[in-house]
């Protein structure tokens, strides 16, 4: 008999039988080889992908300023003026950390998603801790961000609890392998984090819709605060995320990536950044290893390997359909 935490928990023989891919085979077989170090930066700076993407015709959200030194954090007023939502972030920041989301203004006071309130002063606390490198990679000075707050499409809004949920797409070789909604919780705090409490749910890269989701994970098929379901959902312009993910791959040159974006209510899709190190739980929001889908790929990469962007979309959507499989 199977004891009750055997669903969770496997031994290593099965989660190589399954094709689950841990840190070391990411970083050794996948990483090391496919993303040169140089190219690094194209993608750990947010100044320059966005920089990259614009030129590529990609939306990017708005930037209102860029602050550089303690000196430059007395601009605050001047940079914000009368704006009632905003995003702080860093440039060199990793994991979503360092991230501040105001979705509104009382009086003096800044609003977060949760309903928490901030004060301008936090503001500029939060901004030097984003100077000093409090958030970036290896801790090294950085300097901050300050963005326009994407208005998020309705159908995804319903998915999240008070905050905007973005879409992951991973990418290797140039071609789409897996993608996940990342939606936020009561637990999350409006944030996308699911080390925080936030939900991943695996999409099907064939159709952009919802096939399976976990939370802490485990599958679940509600939200655990809005209590909609979280599986069938249709997201809207599938297509052209998948060519944006695509078209990120070919504009930094990284063999191994993942491009997260999010979607807006007017402006359709919208690239918030680029990682050289996609994390591994979205094999767990898809309920499919990654090993099952990188194999392939790469067999299909050398066999053709100047293959034209809608034909690597075409090849991952025909390949990948998402067959219900569980972890």
């Amino acid at each position: 008999m199977k004891r009750w935490w055997h669903r969770y928990f496997r031994t290593p023989g099965e989660l190589e039988a399954m094709g689950v891919v841990g840190i070391n085979m990411r970083n050794a077989r996948f990483v090391l080889p496919n993303n040169p170090r140089r190219l690094y930066d194209l993608v750990d700076n947010k100044i320059r992908t966005k920089l990259l993407a614009e030129r590529q015709g990609i939306s990017v959200p708005e930037t209102f300023g860029v602050v550089r030194s303690p000196k430059e954090i007395r601009r605050l007023d001047r940079i914000l003026g009368e704006r009632d939502s905003f995003v702080v972030k860093p440039a060199r920041g990793s994991g979503g950390k360092g991230i501040l989301v105001i979705s509104g203004r009382d009086e003096d006071r800044y609003i977060k998603p949760s309903g928490s309130v901030v004060s301008p002063d936090e503001v500029r606390f939060h901004l030097q801790n984003i100077i000093a490198g409090l958030f970036s990679l290896g801790g090294k000075r950085d300097v901050a961000l300050i963005e326009d707050r994407v208005k998020p499409a309705k159908v995804m809004t319903e998915l999240s609890f008070q905050g905007a949920p973005d879409v992951r797409v991973v990418i290797f070789r140039g071609y789409p392998v897996m993608a996940m909604l990342r939606a936020s919780t009561r637990e999350s705090d409006g944030r996308s984090n699911l080390h925080q409490g936030a939900l991943g749910i695996g999409v099907d890269i064939a159709t952009g819709r919802t096939v399976h989701a976990i939370h802490h994970g485990r599958p679940v098929t509600v939200h655990p605060d809005l209590k909609v379901p979280l599986i069938g959902v249709q997201l809207p312009e599938w297509d052209r995320i998948l060519e944006i993910a695509v078209t990120c791959q070919q504009m930094t040159g990284l063999g191994y990536l993942g491009v997260d974006m999010m979607i807006d209510e007017e402006r359709g899709p919208i690239m918030i950044e680029v990682n050289a190190r996609p994390g591994l739980a979205i094999q767990l929001a898809n309920g499919v290893g990654l090993l099952k889908r990188l194999v392939p790929t790469d067999a299909r990469a050398r066999q053709i390997p100047d293959e034209e962007l809608r034909e690597k979309i075409r090849f991952s959507r025909n390949t990948f359909a998402a067959r219900m499989q569980e972890v």
